[in-house]
């Protein structure tokens, strides 16, 4: 008796494997090698993100780097606010403040109080130890 051989409809015999891989066309051979190696694609995928979150346009670095620039960006501003202020001051005693405007006459216009003298000397250097002297009217406001 006998036996029917049973057959594997999943795994042909191998001379029959060459005449189905023959017969498939282009596209179903590189939707196998894809499925095959779906998981390597996922994970080289998966890389290619992570480096483009980490070193790309707008990654991490980029972001880093750009976090700084404003800081310094914002120390300049504060910077410029106190000028600025300190400036605002300056100018409203000019216009508002006698003494000020007094000095100004006096240091730069060369004017006197009736009565007065004026003796011009040479300026000298400016002495480190008296900041106060080289400054002038401005010397006078705390």
């Amino acid at each position: 008796m006998d036996h029917p051989v049973k057959r594997d409809v999943n795994h042909p015999p191998p001379e029959k494997i060459d005449a189905i891989a023959l017969r498939q066309t282009f596209a179903e051979q590189l939707s196998s090698f894809f499925r095959r190696n779906l998981y390597w694609f996922l994970v080289a995928g998966f890389v290619l993100l992570l480096l483009q979150d980490i070193f790309g346009t707008h990654g991490v670095l980029a972001m880093r780097r750009s976090q700084a620039e404003a800081r310094k960006i914002q120390q300049e501003i504060n910077q410029l606010d106190r000028e600025n202020k300190k400036l605002q001051d300056h100018v409203k005693d000019l216009k508002t403040d006698p003494s000020t405007m007094e000095c100004i006459a006096r240091e730069d216009f060369g004017l006197a109080r009736p009565g007065e003298l004026i003796f011009k000397t040479q300026p000298r250097a400016a002495d480190p130890a008296h900041p106060a002297a080289a400054q002038g009217c401005s010397a006078l406001k705390p």
